[in-house]
């Protein structure tokens, strides 16, 4: 047994993630490498001095790739990169500015591809010189448009050929206004970019390392990126070997509908139940009063909120309490905390019973900001402008006189750009020896980790499994595992003051700690502590995760 442990600025904590050695042989090969040689092995680049000319690989050229390109792709740029060096867009990508620094020797690809007479993509790759025989595309966040530059560094510290799509615009993750009345645009968002930047950057690959096969494919992604992994084991099995997902966004036309409800429980800001901003840290302290020490732990991280009953009557104020003029109350009014109650409720169809979304989990408060804080006296841009932009296509569509649950009901029938990933029996991507790791922060307050728990709960049932009366639960655990990481809010981080362990070698992760580095600092390349090596792991040596 080797467990997996996760790290947040040099402080270490033990998670709960174990790795089984199953002793299944490996393929034996030079690709079975975890990481490049030494930089000063025989076996690798030396780096070359800025005053030397930077050695150019064969086929890192312009006539190599437009040789091999179909007609609908054309080649935009195309850098050789030495090793130490730097390459993306800058500030010209907006939802990723930051360029990737340290990277080893590699060939940087940009590629442009028409996906109909009105929509195209662009995607990157990066090939490096030493190359491990893998493939690794990744994902993107939100409603973001742009090349995901940063997420596709840590993988070639592996020597992965590494991929990712722009997914037909150039804008943030709450931008919605390049949708309107563009259904082609949606569509590349929806599925159709990631999936022909998998089959095309696989066949470039291949042909850059002069007809070599690619050895194993593996996909990571969080929030929409975890949505688009989800969607395309999906639809198209046989684009990976392994998928590494984290708090995926995956019921699109339910989800983004059920933010915009969640923003109106808090709305209009005027009246006696809107719960200001910063009252939410009273919330989440009284949150971590009552319910830490239900894992045995008092450390500030709420580990099991399902042991946890939450009383939020001792938040009520006193009947002679008097707020601060100018300061942030102590406590909530009873119209606060029926507000309070709401959003941690799942919601049902008004009219059907059905289940629309499964509420917010106790120890999310930190960052309900994100979709209930309403500053400016509206319901979140990912659920407003999904129904502007995708759903109806009228940019000034009103919510307060035109939402109800029928919306969702419209969502469902027409699923704009077709991105919902709601089928649970992916049976084929299993039978191939596809696996499937999912996580989801305990403390995510903008997708609910509910959401998660909702979709294993349905892979197992679509397996014959039972979550309930734990019967038949190895059909699906056997190939699909899901951890619950506890302090760690949506994709990365913990909330202010609580050193809770959040990375673990997921999407994002890396960047957000820092433009130079990979996998998880001071554990580079540890199946113990990279839940990509340990996918890894689990696919090519029968590794199980635990």
């Amino acid at each position: 047994m080797t467990r997996i442990t996760a790290s947040i600025a040099g402080v270490i904590v033990t998670l709960a993630i174990a790795i089984q050695a199953l002793a299944v042989p490996g393929r034996s090969g030079w690709w079975e490498r975890d990481v490049p040689p030494p930089a000063f092995s025989s076996a690798a680049p030396v780096p070359t001095s800025p005053a030397e000319p930077i050695p150019t690989p064969p086929n890192c050229n312009r006539a190599f790739f437009t040789s091999i390109l179909p007609p609908e792709a054309s080649l935009e740029n195309i850098t050789a990169v030495p090793q130490g060096g730097s390459h993306g867009e800058g500030k010209a990508n907006i939802p990723y500015p930051t360029n990737p620094t340290d990277l080893p020797a590699l060939c940087a690809v940009t590629i442009n591809v028409t996906s109909s007479p009105s929509s195209s993509y662009r995607f990157g790759l990066f090939l490096p010189t030493e190359w491990s025989g893998r493939f690794l595309a990744v994902g993107n966040g939100g409603f973001a448009g742009g090349i995901n530059w940063l997420d596709m560094a840590p993988g070639t510290h592996y020597g992965m050929a590494t991929v990712s799509s722009d997914l037909g615009h150039n804008g943030s993750a709450t931008d919605t206004s390049w949708a309107l009345k563009q259904p082609e645009k949606k569509t590349d968002w929806g599925w159709r970019a990631l999936h022909g930047t998998v089959v095309l950057g696989k066949k470039l690959t291949a042909a850059y390392y002069d007809g070599c096969d690619i050895t194993y494919s593996y996909y990571s992604g969080c929030s929409t990126g975890g949505r688009q992994g989800l969607r395309e084991i999906q639809e198209f099995p046989d684009s990976f070997d392994g998928v590494l997902v984290g708090a995926p966004a995956w019921w699109t036309s339910h989800l983004n509908n059920y933010i915009t409800q969640l923003g109106m429980y808090n709305l209009p800001n005027t009246t006696d139940y809107y719960i200001p901003t910063p009252l939410l840290q009273v919330v989440a302290d009284e949150v971590v009063h009552q319910c830490d020490l239900a894992d045995g732990v008092e450390d500030g991280i709420i580990s099991r909120p399902d042991l946890c009953t939450f009383n939020p009557s001792l938040l009520l104020c006193p009947s002679n309490y008097t707020a601060p003029i100018n300061g942030t109350a102590s406590c909530l009014t009873q119209p606060q905390i029926d507000t309070l109650e709401k959003v941690y409720s799942p919601h049902y169809h008004e009219a059907t019973g059905e289940l629309i979304y499964p509420g917010l989990t106790l120890g999310s408060e930190a960052q309900w900001f994100t979709i209930i804080g309403n500053t400016n006296g509206t319901p979140s841009p990912f659920g407003v402008g999904y129904q502007r932009n995708f759903l109806f296509d009228n940019a000034t569509w009103n919510y307060t006189a035109s939402y109800s649950d029928s919306v969702v009901d419209l969502a469902d029938r027409i699923d704009p750009g077709r991105a919902t990933a709601d089928k649970y029996d992916i049976s084929a991507f299993k039978s191939r020896g596809g696996k499937v790791i999912l996580y989801h922060g305990l403390a995510d307050g903008l997708v609910p980790t509910k959401g998660s728990q909702l979709y294993y709960n349905r892979t197992i049932r679509a397996f014959g499994g039972s979550i309930t009366d734990l019967k038949n639960l190895r059909n699906t655990t056997e190939f699909f595992k899901f951890f619950l990481i506890p302090g760690m809010q949506h994709c990365w981080a913990s909330p202010a003051g609580v050193d809770a362990p959040w990375n673990i070698g997921g999407a994002f992760q890396a960047g957000v700690m820092g433009s130079g580095l990979w996998s998880v600092p001071g554990f580079e390349g540890s199946e113990s502590h990279d839940a990509l090596v340990a996918l890894r792991k689990w696919v090519e040596e029968g590794r199980e995760v635990e």
